[in-house]
């Protein structure tokens, strides 16, 4: 982006308040655009890259990323604080000299690499563990990133006062939408994480220079004498300052953002698709607001919005209490992004319309970072701890129904009557969506990992019923209700599936079988007098509710054993477990943990299993092509791989997909193996996955 294009977006003339026209100096202008550009680029790029450094660490769980989300709001609010009390409080000289001493003593936490010290034990709050880890890894470059827009814009608006300073808010929100862009097509396609966070220090350092430059200059020019452009801007930076009903206002708007930001990114990734690169789709939509709303007063247009908003609000709400919608991928993620969009639209805009004069821009910012820290705090800290279910969405539409109605008061009395009127629709389809997941529900908590519930299909007398364990909307194991059948393998575990044609032909005797995914404990069935099954999960909610509401671990006649935590961390830190067979079956909604199925997880497993024992993967999946993945992973290490398809047509089973690996290739030549073997998928340019690196685009059905 060359001189003369960002000085064009900072110095044309908006349709906005606050424009003076005056002949600027390019190079100066670069200068602070230049600043804010990197900062807001590294602001962004640095959340995905420091997600995906810790994702492993925690289950490869979405809620790691609505956690990082809450420190980084949270951060940034206390660098917009910063920002307001060092302007306000602190003379020039004295502002430059603490900022860049804070600089300078950011380098010292470089690189941004977690250290190995952060991860969990398998016993404590993952949640607060992550804060932490983050504050200690990042803490202080991301807050002074933070601080760079509010910081940087009253330097600005004081060297000079009659610029349009909010475009470089629109340039602030402009970089950190090209980095979520950038980082799944560019970065993460290409460039293994550990160069990810040494690239972004390098650019980090630059940042440093160009703000440090910046701050300087701000400094120097602090005294020069007024302009005539100055004097024709002193009326407006003298302009009436913001009523308490202002402030609130900015406060909420901002933080509805922040609330809808965050539960539909939880609805989409843990009750629709578990694809993680979805989690930066709503983000970019979301900065995508901020940029149309604040670089020109023309892109929001309240009487052409009103209408799609209202509608859009309504279809969400409805789509919440109806399964037709929510299972639907091809109707629910463009659905509820494209009521994202349209919601923050409407807040962002009516920002926009009641910014205040540049004199009070960083008390401006800070509200809107302190409601988008509140929005966001209480969808990922406050809802899991008081919902037993993902109840925040429901009450969001409702909530930005009725802040719409006070937005509105000053409008025609039908559009403020609509607004109302939305607000009822909305509460009575999150009413539904509650009645319906109480209905017949038996059991349901939810905690970090999302929530379970357990539910019966009939009487216990009944011959086919059942009783299901559902996680978000994903079933994640059944048991018949009717004693004689309670010991019967269900779902993804039937006698043709490719973890039972294991079990059944390696060392049929005194078995050891390990299994990482508990759920209902279904492959307990499989256990024979002198077995034993060891289960690792990560939820202690999963073996709580397979404990007390399913019988297979009680009634199996293998010995069972349960390890509490993430199953890769605890298989690193035992002793070799002599398994005959180890089933991969941790099931992320709809999907397996990525660093479940790397090169260095397999090198993990087969530490536990026997010479000839194997190493299953559950790769059933909806939206992913996994089998390719894992037989890619087995020929690196020099293992043959079967892919058994068990299409389960005439039974009460599932359609699973399961890929057998092993170092014993007369097992994968075997009859009862090589029969029922399918083909596994060609994808061209695949790329062994590691720690390091995955593309989950390219393995996309």
């Amino acid at each position: 982006m060359g001189t003369q294009t960002l000085s064009c977006l900072i110095c044309a003339v908006p349709a906005n308040r606050y424009v003076q026209i005056k002949t600027y100096s390019p190079a100066l202008m670069l200068l602070y655009a230049c600043t804010i550009f990197t900062s807001a680029f590294l602001l962004f790029l640095v959340q995905p890259v420091i997600a995906k450094q810790i994702l492993p660490w925690f289950g490869g769980s979405a809620a790691v990323w609505t956690t990082c989300l809450v420190f980084f709001q949270v951060a940034l609010l206390a660098g917009y604080a910063y920002s307001d009390f060092t302007t306000r409080k602190l003379k020039t000289r004295e502002q430059v000299l603490l900022h860049i001493a804070l600089l300078a003593a950011s380098l010292a936490v470089l690189p941004i690499v977690a250290d190995t010290s952060w991860k969990p034990a398998g016993d404590e709050d993952p949640g607060l563990r992550i804060l932490g880890l983050l504050l200690a890894t990042i803490g202080l470059p991301y807050f002074l990133l933070a601080t760079t827009g509010p910081l940087v814009q009253a330097w600005f608006a004081r060297t000079f006062p009659q610029g349009t300073v909010y475009r470089l808010f629109a340039l602030s929100n402009l970089a950190s939408m090209l980095a979520l862009i950038s980082y799944p097509f560019a970065f993460e396609t290409w460039v293994v994480t550990a160069t990810q966070a040494y690239a972004w220090t390098v650019g980090y350092v630059l940042f440093v220079v160009l703000c440090a430059a910046s701050a300087l200059y701000s400094q120097r020019n602090a005294g020069a004498p007024k302009t005539a452009g100055t004097a024709a801007s002193t009326a407006e930076n003298d302009a009436p300052a913001p009523s308490r009903f202002d402030l609130v206002l900015w406060l909420a708007l901002a933080a509805m953002g922040s609330w809808l930001l965050l539960a539909i990114t939880n609805h989409i990734t843990q009750n629709i698709a578990s694809i993680p690169f979805l989690w930066l789709a709503p983000l970019t939509l979301y900065l995508l607001t901020f940029i149309l709303c604040f670089e020109s007063d023309g892109w929001y247009r309240r009487s052409l919005l009103l209408g799609p908003f209202a509608l859009i609000l309504g279809f969400c709400a409805w789509g919440l209490q109806t399964s037709d919608v929510t299972l639907d991928i091809k109707i629910a993620i463009p659905l509820y992004l494209a009521g994202l969009f349209i919601c923050c639209m409407f807040f962002h805009g009516e920002l926009a319309k009641i910014r205040p004069a540049p004199r009070y821009l960083t008390l401006f910012y800070l509200m809107v970072s302190l409601g988008g820290a509140l929005g966001g705090m209480f969808v990922g800290l406050v809802a899991p701890r008081i919902f037993p279910a993902y109840f925040e969405l429901g009450l969001g539409f409702v909530l930005t129904a009725i802040l719409a109605a006070v937005t509105l008061r000053k409008s025609p009395i039908f559009v403020w009557i609509i607004a109302i009127a939305m607000a009822g629709i909305c509460g009575y389809f999150w009413t539904q969506q509650i009645d319906q997941l109480k209905e017949d529900t038996r059991v349901m908590v939810r905690n970090f990992y999302g929530t379970l519930r357990t539910k019966d299909t009939g009487p216990a007398t009944s011959e086919d019923a059942v009783r299901r364990l559902i996680h978000g909307v994903i079933l994640h194991g059944e048991q018949y209700l009717k004693p004689e059948r309670r010991t019967e393998p269900t779902t993804y575990y039937g006698p043709d599936s490719g973890v039972a044609l294991a079990i059944k032909n390696v060392n049929p005797e005194n078995q050891r079988v390990g299994v990482i995914g508990l759920g209902t404990g279904t492959l307990a069935a499989w256990g024979k007098p002198g077995d034993t099954y060891r289960f690792y999960d990560i939820n202690p909610q999963v073996i709580e509710i397979a404990q007390n509401e399913f019988t297979y671990l009680k009634d199996s006649k293998a010995k069972i054993e349960i390890s509490l935590g993430d199953a890769r961390l605890n298989l690193e830190r035992e002793a070799p477990q002599n398994f005959d067979v180890l089933a991969v079956d941790a099931f992320s909604s709809d999907a397996i943990p990525v660093h479940l199925i790397t090169a260095e997880a397999m090198a993990v497993y087969l530490k536990h299993v026997k010479p000839g024992g194997v190493v299953v993967f559950h790769v059933t999946n909806r939206f992913l092509k996994l089998a390719p993945v894992v037989k890619q992973i087995a020929d690196s290490h020099g293992l043959y791989a079967a892919l058994i398809v068990d299409e389960a047509e005439e039974t009460s089973y599932s359609k699973t997909d399961w890929v057998i690996v092993t170092r014993d290739k007369r097992l994968i030549e075997s009859d009862a193996i090589a029969k029922k073997a399918s083909e596994f998928a060609e994808i061209p340019g695949l790329r062994l996955w590691t720690d390091d690196f995955n593309n989950l685009f390219q393995i996309l059905k």
